[in-house]
This record gives structure tokens, C-alpha cells and sequence, in this order.
């Protein structure tokens, strides 16, 4: 949420308020449209990629479950999409790659790009993280390491688990991939 003129708004958050604009556009003129739970499912030909019962199934077991799936992992973010909070897993997935990155020189600037997009204040993807966290994560970027983000990204990663992720379960979406999972596998789907 970006409160300075567009003029002196950096040019992601101008990118993310066109993102929002269109997606806002999509909902006015459809207000009852839902997002299409096959879109969630990764682009690979019906006929080689199956969305399968069991992982769908696993995905209620834990959050963790449902991350380490290619297919959960869409499914969740188009979800949080719904909500206006997809940022939450943005933020989290940026700290996944950003502990991924071998050279120093491209650390510091990646956290510092991360700090601005996800945790400052007014950020255009601000994530929702009490003071202390974005005071320490800001005294951390002085020497960026790799861990200078865990605190900020466990307290999203609680948020969602506690938050988005039960919500996830009960949605539409969850319960019409289960059909799809169930119909695609030839089983016969039953409501628990």
C-alpha cells in the first residue's frame, strides 16, 4: 500500500497496483466467479499429469505437506489470491530463494529488495509482522546473512498455518480438487 505519489513509487509497487487493478477488474465484472481450480494444477498435457487422490488427501495432514507439493503449493497461492494475502507465501517463497544465493554481493541487494517489497513499512507487499520483528529484520540487513529473514518469515509461516491454512481446507477449492483428484483416479469420492 503505497501512499506516495506514483511519481517517486518504486516501480514494483507500481507493477503490483496494475496486478491488483486487474485483478479487482476480473471481480467487478464477475463478482460470483471463482478462480478455476484446474488452472491451480501445473501447465503439463491432461494426459501426463494426473492430480492424485492420495496427495491431495495429504495435503490435510500438514502444511508442511501441502508446501512440499508442486500442485498444493498452486492450489494454496491461488487460494491466498482470493483473499488478498498472497503475499504471505510470496514473502516466504522469496526467503526460500534468497537462502539459496551463493554470492555476497547479490545477498546483501536481494535483502534489501525483500526488506522493501515485504517488510518495511508501507510496502507494497506488506506482510503482517509485529514491530520487534521489523525492527530486528532491519537491524539484521546491516550484515545481510542467510538467516536474517527466519524470524520474519516463521512468524508468516505461523500466520498461514494458523490462519489461511484451515481456511484452505474448508474452501471450495479444496473440496473441488478432491473431486477432480477422485474422478481422475476412477475412486469413488466420499465427503468426511
Amino acid at each position: 500500500m503505497c501512499k506516495d505519489s506514483l511519481t517517486t513509487l518504486p516501480s514494483i509497487c507500481i507493477e503490483r497496483v496494475k496486478e491488483l487493478g486487474a485483478r479487482l477488474g476480473v471481480l467487478l465484472q464477475k463478482p460470483d466467479a471463482a478462480f478455476e481450480p484446474e488452472k491451480c494444477i501445473q501447465s503439463k498435457p491432461r494426459n501426463k499429469h494426473r492430480l492424485c487422490l492420495e496427495d491431495v488427501l495429504r495435503w490435510r495432514d500438514s502444511f508442511d505437506n501441502l508446501l512440499s507439493s508442486k500442485d498444493g503449493l498452486a492450489a494454496f497461492w491461488s487460494f491466498l489470491k482470493t483473499e488478498f494475502s498472497d503475499e504471505n507465501l510470496e514473502f516466504w517463497l522469496a526467503c526460500e530463494k534468497y537462502k539459496k544465493i551463493r554470492s555476497a554481493a547479490k545477498l546483501s541487494s536481494k535483502a534489501q529488495e525483500i526488506y522493501e517489497q515485504f517488510i518495511q513499512n508501507e510496502a507494497c507487499r506488506e506482510v503482517n509482522i509485529d514491530h520487534h520483528t521489523k525492527e530486528l529484520t532491519q537491524r539484521q540487513l546491516a550484515h545481510a546473512t542467510y538467516n536474517c529473514f527466519n524470524v520474519a518469515q516463521a512468524k508468516t509461516w505461523v500466520l498461514m498455518e494458523k490462519d489461511s491454512y484451515p481456511r484452505f481446507l474448508k474452501s471450495t477449492l479444496y473440496q473441488h480438487l478432491q473431486n477432480i483428484a477422485s474422478h481422475q483416479g476412477g475412486a469413488q469420492y466420499s465427503h468426511t
